[in-house]
């Protein structure tokens, strides 16, 4: 069988492009068992992650065919939930390129990046409520926090699918490239993480991703901790001479 999710792999980055061309590639059960996979790897070995899609579609959604056999324990199950929580919560920077559709499921694991950027010709959202269901993998909760509760609740209930320019406007996406040069501007996001030092970069991912109640505390605890750092010490000592210099 074509293997649904192609893996490059490098020093500091992992690039994962969905690969089911024939349905756009649509996010089957394969998918999700070789997403775990991947996790599993870089939460052993922190590195940043590329998502992106392949033959200018970064994912049309679930696969429907499979999502119309499911019955209640599947839903219960979470299986593109837990997936998806995993990419979002993976101790390095996610960054999704995105271009072409991203729909309904394919929404969502775009929703768990960190960072998403697109092609002129994204096409984003939730259609779910049309197809008798709702968006269950994180949409209801990430999606608000994106682009605010009025924007999501328009979304999620009328099913809209926001163009690429509506999609910078409301912040879901960073900024727009060419499909020829997206993978460049995705590893250009991740030169730029990499020359940072890296516990500080997951350590700012960790706050990032508190609740708000966990503020300001788990800042100053982390903070805490790289002060002893001797890589603070190395960085700090080399701007300075440096500025010397």
């Amino acid at each position: 069988m074509p293997e649904p999710l192609k893996i490059q792999r490098g020093e500091d980055r992992v690039v994962a492009t969905l690969s089911r061309p024939e349905v756009r590639n649509a996010i089957d059960q394969d998918t999700i068992d070789r997403l775990h996979e991947l996790c599993g790897e870089l939460e052993r070995e922190p590195r940043t992650l590329i998502l992106t899609g392949s033959d200018g579609v970064f994912a049309s959604g679930a696969d429907i065919a499979q999502l119309r056999q499911r019955r209640a324990a599947d839903a219960r199950r979470g299986i593109n939930t837990r997936a998806f929580t995993r990419v979002r919560n993976l101790p390095m920077p996610v960054i999704a390129a995105i271009d072409g559709y991203a729909l309904g499921g394919g929404a969502e694991l775009a929703y768990a990046a960190d960072i998403r950027i697109g092609t002129p010709s994204l096409e984003i959202g939730n259609p779910e409520t049309g197809l008798g269901i709702i968006a269950a993998a994180g949409a209801t909760w990430r999606l608000p926090e994106i682009v605010g509760e009025a924007r999501a609740a328009e979304m999620l209930l009328t099913g809209r699918i926001l163009d690429a320019d509506t999609a910078v406007d409301w912040g879901l996406v960073s900024s727009l490239y060419e499909p020829a040069d997206l993978l460049a501007a995705a590893h250009a996001i991740a030169d730029r993480i990499a020359r940072n030092d890296p516990l500080a970069t997951r350590h700012t991912k960790t706050a990032l991703l508190a609740p708000r109640a966990a503020h300001p505390e788990i800042e100053l605890e982390l903070q805490a901790q790289l002060f002893e750092s001797p890589e603070k010490e190395r960085r700090m000592t080399a701007f300075l001479e440096r500025k010397k210099r």
